[in-house]
């Protein structure tokens, strides 16, 4: 099965393979733009004939670890046409693009998944949850009034403030997008509004990305760095009392909305969002935030990674660095070691991520090993809080 490179002479069967799969249509005025975008993705394809038969697209950008930034390849319009599926194609080209974006320096690997449990065969794994609060118009009630001031803006007028409160908020965070302008104005704003918060010193400090259309209100991003700002938010929200009949606002599962509100009995809904993967370990234990300061023990990972290879073996983490000691060939990290932990890549980026913890996972049996090694890595890991608000 051969796998090409696809250029911009495939980008069109590319377009078409996607409003098929997508079921939607590219206007014929949009299709120079989205030609033009195209240039920035690596395509891989394979023909079944002279004829596209399946694709998958990887977008290069780069994600955040608190203040750790690590390169990120995007996996994203992943598609085949009926008459060619279960023949292995997706899963030859997973496999390839996982080879190529090693092969380029990205650590890790993101994706939004049409099944979880199909990715999850793969290494990706669960590394962020949506929260999403449904207000009635009844109970849009504003608080203490705050000493802030709002300012609005679209893609046209768009402020550098927003992106100085995205930053900060994305450092107390795991997993957020390393937004630069571009992705901003392409893949944030389209027809939403933000509205910044300022503070009583005329300091941003957080933000609202929204639309209100058809008597609803959609709030996609709530960001707060400080208490005011989130109360400031909400007041906003509620001045739109006589627009809207209801308000849906997405917020990080580990924000305390709704609880601050006069009657927080809202419908909440919880789900998994986006997956990710580790795609090479050794570079990213290495470069990760362990809390090795007061601890001297050593642990011992015992990694096995089926659709990546070249991360199989056993890795020794202490606060003199990171060791790798490759699986031999022919040999296997399923066999049980007498020291050490046993996971698949899958547990490994969860844990990395935030998350879940090594207790949790030991718990549900994704873990094996003694349960004082289990304790020292739970030690090492930072208490992340992951969120993925973007979309590719």
């Amino acid at each position: 099965m051969e796998i090409k490179v696809l250029t911009s002479d495939d980008y069109l069967q590319s377009i078409k393979l996607s409003e098929y799969a997508f079921q939607y249509s590219v206007p014929e005025s949009d299709i120079p733009k989205r030609l033009e975008k195209l240039k920035k993705h690596r395509l891989l394809g394979i023909f079944e004939g002279e004829e596209l038969a399946s694709k998958l697209h990887i977008l290069s950008l780069k994600v955040l670890l608190g203040k750790t930034e690590w390169k990120m390849g995007g996996i994203a319009g992943v598609a085949t046409y009926p008459e060619y599926r279960r023949k292995g194609h997706v899963n030859a080209l997973l496999k390839r693009a996982l080879a190529d974006m090693n092969q380029d320096g990205s650590l890790v690997s993101f994706l939004h998944p049409f099944q979880i449990d199909f990715y999850r065969r793969f290494g990706w794994e669960i590394i962020s949850d949506n929260k999403k609060v449904t207000v009635e118009k009844v109970h849009l009630k504003p608080l203490d009034i705050q000493p802030g001031k709002i300012g609005r803006h679209t893609e046209k007028d768009h402020t550098l403030d927003i992106e100085t409160v995205y930053r900060q908020y994305a450092a107390m965070h795991s997993g957020m997008l390393a937004r630069d302008i571009d992705w901003w104005k392409s893949s944030v704003y389209g027809s939403n509004f933000a509205a910044v918060y300022y503070d009583s010193t005329n300091v941003p400090a957080g933000y609202l990305i929204y639309e209100v259309k058809d008597k609803i209100m959609k709030v996609e991003e709530y960001v707060s760095l400080t208490n005011e700002a989130r109360k400031g938010l909400w007041n906003f929200v509620c001045q739109h009392d006589s627009m809207v009949d209801k308000v849906e606002l997405k917020v990080s599962v580990h924000d305390p909305f709704p609880y601050f509100l006069k009657e927080p009995m809202l419908k909440t809904e919880i789900t998994p969002y986006f997956m990710g993967r580790i795609v090479n370990a050794e570079e990213a234990l290495s470069s990760y935030p362990f809390l090795f300061s007061d601890i001297d023990k050593k642990v011992f990972i015992h990694l096995d990674d089926s659709a990546a290879p070249w991360n199989n073996g056993t890795y020794l983490l202490s606060n003199q660095g990171i060791k790798f000691y490759p699986v031999k060939e022919g040999a296997s990290c399923l066999t049980a070691p007498k020291r050490g932990l046993q996971m698949n890549i899958n547990s490994l980026t969860a844990i990395l991520f935030g998350y879940k913890r090594p207790y949790e996972l030991n718990e549900l049996e994704l873990i094996k090993g003694d349960w004082e090694e289990v304790d020292e890595l739970e030690k090492l890991i930072p208490a992340f809080k992951p969120l993925f608000y973007d979309f590719f």
